[in-house]
């Protein structure tokens, strides 16, 4: 009786070896964390939270506004200063106004119109609004943090490896990332940087030798057109053995 099980457990461990071989191509992987080039917008004139432009999770374009200020005073500065400036505009041409009094009332014009602009924050960049920090109504001064932007076209991730593995990487060369949250779907990557310099493997990172051992970290950069790699999600990195 037992000379059967004894092969029958030797089946089971070598079937599961087998299993976890053939679910990582048999090559260890390197686990990161995805990240994303994100741009935080800040007021740069005090007023009144009017509305945001979009919300939490919407994608956005290039140029859209994100939040727009009330700023009523400075809106009616502008329209005083734009008014003199015409009449100045009309006077100078007549020979009435200084050169130094028509440039003088120029700037204030185009000095007011231009801080109007900033009323409306605009995102730098096509991507995705990951958060919006204030609420409609609230007061706001030059500097406060309303919201953040993520570009998600591309994104990436840190990996840490050892010293040994170094000379078989150099940037530019390609990498398969899995995702092992979607049945270890396969994504094209390159190494864009490897660090110089050693340092200790994060607390939250795994390698095959001891969490304290000195690795170094090489960035791998993912193309996401369909943006299924989002900030916070774990991918798994093949690299040649």
């Amino acid at each position: 009786m037992k000379k059967k099980i004894i092969p029958l457990v030797l089946i089971a461990v070598i079937a599961a070896v087998l299993l976890v071989k053939t679910r990582s191509g048999g090559a260890f992987r390197y686990a990161g964390t995805i990240e994303a080039t994100e741009t935080d917008l800040s007021a740069r004139s005090p007023g009144v939270i009017e509305r945001y432009g979009a919300r939490e999770g919407d994608p956005v374009k290039k140029g859209q506004v994100i939040a727009a200020l009330d700023c009523a005073d400075l809106r009616l500065a502008a329209g005083i200063a734009a008014d003199d400036f015409k009449r100045a505009e009309e006077l100078y041409t007549g020979g009435s106004v200084s050169k130094e009094n028509y440039d003088r009332l120029k700037y204030r014009r185009d000095d007011s119109a231009l801080k109007v602009e900033w009323c409306a924050v605009k995102s730098p960049v096509d991507g995705r609004l990951l958060y919006a920090y204030r609420e409609k109504g609230e007061l706001v001064a030059p500097g406060t943090k309303l919201a953040t932007v993520a570009d998600l076209s591309e994104v990436w991730a840190y990996i840490y490896v050892p010293h040994d593995l170094l000379a078989r990487l150099s940037a530019g060369m390609e990498v398969k990332g899995f995702l092992p949250e979607a049945g270890d779907r396969e994504f094209p990557g390159r190494i864009s940087v490897i660090h110089s310099e050693a340092e200790f493997t994060p607390k939250n990172v795994q390698t095959r030798k001891e969490r304290t051992r000195l690795v170094f970290a090489v960035k791998v950069s993912f193309p996401n057109p369909g943006e299924t790699l989002k900030p916070g999600m774990t991918v798994e990195v093949a690299l040649p053995e």
